[in-house]
């Protein structure tokens, strides 16, 4: 009898056990797609079909670029930093499997109001040699300009007021201050920090238990050249990674509405 009573315990507690709440259904999961757009269509490559608001008439060949930390904002003023397995996260227009992020990190039901991201990565992380592997090894910014890696890689090439086509390297990464007028490793003096942080407009959002939500960030090409500022290539020429104050034209516009989100 003792024998029966002993096994009737044993059920029980395995039947407990297999009834208790799974904790991955009490959570929920995001994914980020990210797409690239002139105004409202699709952005084309290799055409030289685009005109920005300084009448620069131009072609994207392919664009590079970083972000991270990655922030939900919770409707009780706490916020949740994607960081479990990557924090940062790499996406190239010519690879398509990095144009996906299914985040890892589980994400707490309830309301969020909203969410933000850092364009590039932020001075605490930005470390050179921190990539050892391609492609993100390659977004590398040189140790005398500064060091760790560009924000941004956005190439193309545009047509010049002598109707030349020229290439032009939109490169976003870590600023330098020289001394006087001369434009020269040599006479660097000091480093600006050109990361900035997104707020997503419109961004809020209800996730439940279980749930797997669907987000797609968009890059508008044509706004790193036209909100606030207006920027030019016929001024600015080919490359700007020793041009602090285009690269501040390009960050400052960034901030503004490159960048947006949609619910899938």
């Amino acid at each position: 009898m003792r024998q029966y009573i002993y096994l009737l315990i044993a059920l029980l507690l395995v039947s407990c056990n297999g009834s208790k709440d799974d904790p991955e259904l009490d959570m929920g999961h995001i994914t980020f797609h990210f797409t690239h757009y002139a105004d409202d269509d699709l952005l084309i490559f290799d055409e030289l079909i685009y005109t920005n608001a300084a009448g620069n008439q131009y072609m994207v060949n392919e664009i590079q670029y970083f972000i991270s930390d990655v922030k939900l904002y919770r409707r009780d003023g706490t916020y949740q930093l994607i960081e479990e397995w990557k924090d940062i996260h790499y996406v190239d227009t010519d690879l398509l499997e990095t144009q996906s992020w299914k985040v890892f990190d589980k994400i707490k039901p309830g309301g969020y109001d909203k969410i933000s991201f850092v364009f590039g990565i932020s001075e605490s992380k930005n470390k050179s040699l921190m990539f050892v592997n391609p492609p993100e090894r390659d977004m590398f910014w040189p140790e005398v300009l500064g060091g760790g890696y560009h924000y941004m890689k956005l190439n193309g090439k545009w047509l010049t007021p002598e109707q030349q086509v020229f290439p032009f390297n939109f490169h976003l990464g870590i600023g330098q201050i020289y001394a006087g007028n001369v434009i020269h490793v040599d006479s660097i003096i000091g480093f600006v920090q050109n990361y900035f942080e997104v707020q997503l407009a419109n961004s809020s959002f209800e996730i439940g238990a279980g749930d797997t939500l669907q987000f797609e960030i968009r890059m508008d090409v044509q706004n790193w050249f036209q909100h606030p500022h207006i920027y030019d290539h016929n001024q600015w020429g080919g490359d700007i990674m020793q041009k602090q104050e285009a690269m501040q034209i390009g960050c400052e516009n960034g901030k503004v509405d490159v960048f947006s989100i949609l619910r899938k």
